[in-house]
């Protein structure tokens, strides 16, 4: 796998993991926080819980596929990703618009709150 697809994967494995961290069980949440969030490797977390390398390896490969069909199921990183294009599409609109003064402000105010959502 290319440095650049790990990195893509890494990051939406912490984009799934921000959505879903809960639904995991303890042991996988803090394994995927310990291999994506602070950059342990296998042998480090292995060492850190006394157990095998195999065994970490296993609990974040399980953990990675429960992420993946959370996402399939509810498909909130989907829905966000969506979310936030169109907000930028309405952001982009509401600066091209002939509005003016207080209605322009007031329509960015209102999609300034909807991103802070």
């Amino acid at each position: 796998m290319s440095q650049e697809n790990r990195l893509e994967k890494t990051n939406r494995i912490n984009l799934l993991f921000d959505f879903y961290e809960k639904l995991l069980t303890e042991k996988q949440q803090t394994f995927m926080r310990y291999y994506f969030l602070d950059d342990f490797s296998l042998g480090e977390i292995a060492s850190e819980f006394s157990i095998s390398r195999q065994a970490v390896y296993e609990h974040i490969k399980r953990a990675e596929e429960m992420l993946e069909t959370y996402e399939d199921k509810l498909g909130l990183l989907r829905k966000e990703e969506v979310r936030s294009e169109l907000l930028t599409s309405l952001g982009q609109l509401i600066q091209d618009s002939e509005m003016t003064g207080l209605h322009k402000e007031k329509a960015m105010d209102l999609l300034r709150k909807a991103v802070e959502l």
